[in-house]
């Protein structure tokens, strides 16, 4: 089945160096933040980016372009390549493509950031040392036309190595000096790293925690579990034991627009005004015959 008995991981040493350097930089924000050394619209900024960033991969990356959950109208489709470019978490084509392989070959040697090898590899360490051999073998037959045929993950993926750092290092590190006269270093450490870095792990909670704690209400076979720590980081994506069962629901939970599922809200508010449309949701008969036929002893969470 797997090359796994013959496998030694190689780990990515620049790759390695950047995440400490990214965190050494976010921790000097921390401590601006802690000391209130930045001027008070820098943090309100940077709560601002972090949320735009959030939505990018969470009601983008994620519940648009990987699970086709919605359809999107051209400007809703540019503003959340705009936001998910912000956050930084590779372009849309290879994120899609690795959770794409993460649904279809779930818990596996071709599962990009497999929770059967530990905690911190399915975390960030997967992130650090070369892929699997079997991610890269079953990764190429995964379907992507879809994202190849989208002008507008098209065009993020030619410039990306440009917008990527302009957008989510530079913009934000510049925005707070020029407005309102912070210190550039300040800025660079609160608005620029520490914004980053804590999207990055609230992005990660989901791969890790709601893979290890939580409830198993629609399918007790599998590592995923509902976890509302990792729901409310994330913006609603911590559910998912439901929705490793329900992938294509645009809610990626049961009750959907709940506080804790500001994706899900963002969707609904974006329908209203008629840039998303086709929504696609799990019926209640559905998750009742689901939880009946392989779920635990269903209890919500929210």
């Amino acid at each position: 089945m797997s090359s796994a008995a013959s496998y030694k991981p190689q780990i990515v040493w620049p790759n390695v160096i950047v995440m400490l350097l990214y965190h050494y930089f976010s921790v000097l924000g921390l401590y601006y933040m802690l000391t209130m050394t930045p001027k008070w619209q820098t943090p309100l900024f940077s709560f601002i980016l972090a949320r735009a960033g959030g939505l990018g991969v969470s009601a983008g990356s994620h519940r648009l372009w990987s699970h086709k959950a919605y359809k999107a109208k051209l400007p809703l489709r540019i503003m959340l390549c705009f936001f998910q470019t912000i956050g930084f978490q590779n372009c849309i084509y290879e994120w899609v493509r690795d959770h794409r392989g993460h649904h279809k070959f779930t818990d596996t040697d071709a599962d990009p950031h497999n929770i059967n090898r530990g905690f911190f590899f399915s975390h960030m360490g997967w992130l650090m040392v070369r892929k699997h051999p079997d991610v890269i073998k079953r990764g190429k037959t995964l379907d992507l036309s879809d994202l190849e045929a989208d002008p507008v993950v098209r065009f993020q993926k030619k410039y990306y190595v440009v917008l990527a750092p302009v957008l989510c290092f530079v913009f934000p590190m510049m925005v707070p000096w020029c407005y309102w006269n912070e210190d550039l270093y300040i800025s660079f450490c609160v608005a620029g790293m520490l914004r980053y870095v804590l999207t990055l792990h609230f992005t990660w909670v989901v791969n890790s925690v709601a893979h290890t704690w939580g409830t198993k209400p629609y399918n007790r076979s599998i590592r995923a579990t509902e976890n509302k720590l990792a729901a409310v980081l994330s913006g609603g994506e911590g559910w998912h034991n439901y929705h490793h069962v329900f992938p294509w629901d645009y809610k990626a939970a049961e009750l959907g627009t709940s506080p804790h599922n500001l994706s899900a809200i963002f969707i609904d508010i974006m329908a209203k005004i008629g840039w998303a449309y086709d929504l696609r949701t799990a019926s209640p008969k559905m998750l009742k015959e689901r939880r009946d036929e392989s779920g635990t002893d269903f209890e919500s969470s929210y």
